[in-house]
Formats: structure tokens, C-alpha cells, sequence
């Protein structure tokens, strides 16, 4: 695994190649155009799919990496369809935290019916505390990555309350281009009528834009609580 140049600003967790496009790219572009540095580290390959297969996996994500303008992009090789909140799991990202050193993990939210997306989510909170952890095998300095905050994969028809949402008006259109890299997984494609899985997206984000005042937006969770150094930076005054 190769490290990046320097720390990183964010990091996000994606429980497989597609998922960090379809939940956060706008915050992605918006993020890299405000200079931050910005990784992806995927949990697994996503194969088997009914149309896919690993080599063609990492071209798609090759052609979404470039779009995005990513600093850093990993997968981490854990199997899919059988993910695991487990030691050699939590062993592998928490040494994935140490080499990037993250301000900022993204993980996925912690409730859906993928279990994939659970585990992933279990996983990343597991991996930040151990990532800490002194006289251990792990490679690497201990290192505690400051902030979790958590990105909508959903499956199942929820509405979780977001703690926040971020402005991605200017964004929306290398998102959409990002996810329509993954070919293979028909994302574009109407069924039985209803919208693709991009115009769903697409949407969404209209949704979430709308209830901050903007045209679009990605919404987040955190379970703990985010300070601001008074109302200038809520945007309000």
C-alpha cells in the first residue's frame, strides 16, 4: 500500500467501488476545489455482480478516480458479500488511518439492509479506536483520526435526521459523471418505469438541497456533537 504524499483531510470509507460515488461525490469535488485533500479506501472489490468482474471493477474506478481529482485511492482486498467487523478487518483499516492520517473519516450510515454497509459502518468505528491503540502489531504510529461523520448508502426506506448537510450545487454534475463510470452495474438504466439509480441520486440531492435553500446537497450524521465558533459560521449573519 502506498502512502499518500502527506496526511489527508478526509477520508471515506466505501463498503465497495461505487459507494463513495453515490453518497458523497459532491462533497468529494467540492472538497479537492477548496483544496482539501481528499482518499477513498474501498473495503472490498464489490465482485461478484451480474455484470461486472474485477478487472473491469478497477477500470470503472480508475475513470471515476480521475473525474473526482482524488489525492488518494485504496482497496483494501476484504471479501465481498462477507464483511466483517472482525480483528484481521479492523486490524487492516486501522492501519489504513495510521498511513493517511485523516482529519476526517466518512463512513457509511450505521443502519441499513445491506449488511455490507453495517459491517463497514461497524468497522470504521472500530478500526478509529484501534487505529490509537499503543504496544500493538499494528504498522504505523498509534493515531486517533479527530471526526467520524456518516454519509447516506441506504437500502432501506428510512429518513434518518442528518446533523448537517453540505452545498453541493456547483458539484452535482461530476457526481453524476462519477457514477456513470460503473458501467457494469447498469446505474443509468430505467426499470419497470422508475427512475435509474443516477436520477435517483439526483434527486435525492435536490431533495437535501432544498432543505438547506440550495439547489443540491449530501446530508451527514454524527453522534457527537460538532462545535462552530459562532452564528457567521452557521452562515446566517
Amino acid at each position: 500500500m502506498t502512502p499518500p504524499d502527506s496526511p489527508l483531510d478526509i477520508l471515506v470509507v466505501a463498503p465497495h467501488p461505487d459507494d463513495a460515488e453515490l453518497s458523497v461525490a459532491g462533497t468529494i469535488v467540492q472538497s479537492r476545489r477548496q483544496g482539501l485533500r481528499v482518499g477513498v479506501v474501498e473495503l472490498t472489490n464489490g465482485e461478484p455482480t451480474p455484470k461486472g468482474s474485477i478487472e473491469q471493477r478497477a477500470r470503472e474506478t480508475a475513470a471515476s478516480t480521475k473525474i473526482l481529482d482524488l489525492t488518494w485511492r485504496h482497496m483494501l482486498g476484504l471479501p465481498n458479500r462477507n464483511l466483517r467487523d472482525d480483528v484481521e478487518a479492523r486490524r487492516a483499516l486501522a492501519g489504513v488511518f495510521r498511513l493517511t492520517k485523516p482529519k476526517v473519516i466518512l463512513a457509511p450510515y450505521w443502519e441499513d439492509s445491506h449488511p455490507d454497509h453495517v459491517s463497514a459502518s461497524q468497522l470504521a468505528d472500530a478500526a478509529r479506536f484501534w487505529s490509537k491503540l499503543s504496544r500493538t502489531d499494528l504498522l504505523g504510529e498509534p493515531y486517533h483520526p479527530p471526526r467520524i461523520y456518516y454519509y447516506w448508502s441506504i437500502h432501506l426506506r428510512i429518513h434518518p435526521k442528518p446533523s448537517f448537510v453540505v452545498d453541493i450545487g456547483d458539484a452535482i454534475e461530476p457526481k453524476l459523471a462519477s457514477i456513470r463510470c460503473y458501467e457494469s452495474q447498469s446505474l443509468d438504466l430505467r426499470r419497470n418505469g422508475l427512475p435509474s439509480i443516477v436520477e435517483d441520486v439526483r434527486d435525492r440531492a435536490r431533495y437535501w438541497g432544498w432543505t438547506i435553500g440550495r439547489e443540491f446537497a449530501e446530508p451527514f450524521a454524527s453522534r457527537e456533537e460538532i462545535g462552530v465558533t459562532g452564528f457567521p459560521a452557521l452562515g446566517v449573519v
